[in-house]
């Protein structure tokens, strides 16, 4: 007897075999019944002639309410009826763990279920053989990150996701109680991959949880998601930034149409692969075009979901799904951005894909007496940051890098509606709990 975990492996030959799985659907014919057992992998037919098997085991394999976990020893068949072409003949059959009734959402039933109902219930809808392979794609992807990462010279690294001050200031920061302290939950790790930049780890990455406190209930806000961060120092400007970037993402894209062609298949979805480089649009050439597809920004104005979505269709019209918009005003972006000399842009950028922002970056400022300005330019207090000005006063390369939403990244590769279905247990204005 083998014991088969993955439906996909059990094969003719294999003889008697034990598998584990959900209980999909019954079709009790009298004389005979069908089961149809699910596991991660797909699904097997469980064949029942009611007078060749266990009178007991007929009836608990009949009556069991759909959903519940069994694992049931049979026998391999041939049969040119199933997808598999072969179909189980039960010997015993173990009830794991019975499914109450009603379900508090089908599975397989085509009928349309809220968002609500399915996160609140998301160990169900998770079920779901396309939900499963929207996860099964992410974790391809960050396997892919990874790799490319280290492909490039880059080390992995963790930093602290409780911090004694913020990235870009206290609008965005959930505020904790550290022992009768005030701190706050990370918002990203840039300050302290710019303080590894003067340890000699000068390529780091990181892939781990940011927090972000923003009072926005949309399809593409949330208030935890996972960041991809890279910092990389000795750069001459944010171009060797975006070029790795451009590297990174070839390589996750390319990766993914491979590793990923199953459940690719599973959800009827394809991926595109950009040509690199991709096309480099100044925060000016923007304005003219959002201006021209009748939004009314003036110059300074952020480009906003709106602009974002005008440029992303201007560029969907010339062939381009993966695009940088660099040089944005200094105003608009953190203390850490260094500015453009004699100008109020910055050596900044992002990369929009089809039209929406799904990284940011740009060179860092490394000068200690302009960052301190920097920071006060931006109303806040030096003395807060003492920890990070310590390691810019004593040999600090030139940097720069980029923080990447993954589930962003996702979302857009894959056409997902809303970026909660890239999650599996998201957090929002509205959502704490499961």
């Amino acid at each position: 007897m083998t014991l088969i975990r993955n439906t996909k492996s059990i094969a003719i030959g294999d003889g008697t075999v034990t598998v584990n799985g959900w209980v999909q659907d019954i079709r009790n014919l009298g004389g005979i019944s069908f089961l149809t057992l699910r596991d991660r992998f797909g699904t097997v037919q469980v064949t029942m002639p009611k007078k060749k098997i266990d009178p007991e085991t007929f009836v608990m394999l009949t009556t069991i309410s759909r959903e519940s976990a069994v694992s049931i020893t049979a026998e391999v068949k041939e049969s040119n009826q199933t997808a598999l072409g072969l179909e189980l003949i039960p010997i015993n059959a173990e009830i794991i763990s019975e499914a109450a009734v009603p379900l508090p959402m089908g599975v397989i039933d085509k009928v349309n279920v809220e968002m609500d109902t399915r996160l609140n219930h998301r160990f169900m809808d998770i079920r779901k053989p396309e939900i499963t392979a929207i996860f099964e794609l992410k974790s391809i992807m960050l396997g892919l990150i990874s790799e490319a990462c280290r492909e490039n010279g880059f080390v992995q690294v963790s930093t602290p996701k409780i911090n004694s001050s913020g990235a870009e200031g206290g609008a965005t920061l959930f505020k904790v109680d550290y022992f009768g302290r005030e701190a706050y939950l990370a918002q990203s790790p840039q300050l302290y991959k710019q303080i590894l930049m003067s340890t000699g780890l000068d390529r780091v990455f990181e892939i781990s949880p940011a927090f972000r406190a923003e009072n926005s209930n949309t399809n593409r806000h949330v208030t935890e998601f996972v960041s991809f961060d890279g910092e990389m120092a000795w750069i001459s400007s944010e171009e060797e930034v975006m070029s790795m970037i451009e590297k990174i993402m070839d390589f996750i894209l390319k990766g993914i149409k491979e590793k990923g062609s199953e459940q690719l298949g599973i959800l009827g979805k394809s991926v595109n692969v950009p040509a690199v480089p991709y096309p480099r649009l100044s925060y000016e050439e923007c304005l003219s075009i959002v201006r021209e597809g009748g939004l009314d920004l003036k110059d300074g104005d952020d480009l906003g979901t709106e602009g974002e979505k005008i440029i992303g269709e201007h560029m969907s019209s010339e062939g381009f799904d993966l695009y940088f918009i660099c040089g944005y005003p200094e105003d608009a972006k953190p203390f850490y951005i260094m500015e453009k000399d004699g100008t109020s842009y910055s050596h900044s950028f992002d990369l929009d894909y089809k039209g929406q922002e799904i990284s940011s970056g740009g060179q860092r400022e490394h000068r200690i007496d302009r960052l301190i300005s920097r920071i006060e330019k931006k109303g806040l207090d030096p003395k807060d940051f003492e920890f990070y000005l310590e390691a810019f006063r004593y040999g600090m390369p030139s940097h720069g890098g980029w923080g990447i939403g993954t589930e962003r990244l996702l979302v857009k590769m894959i056409d997902l509606p809303n970026i909660r279905e890239a999650i599996l247990f998201p957090r929002d204005v509205s959502r704490l709990s499961p």
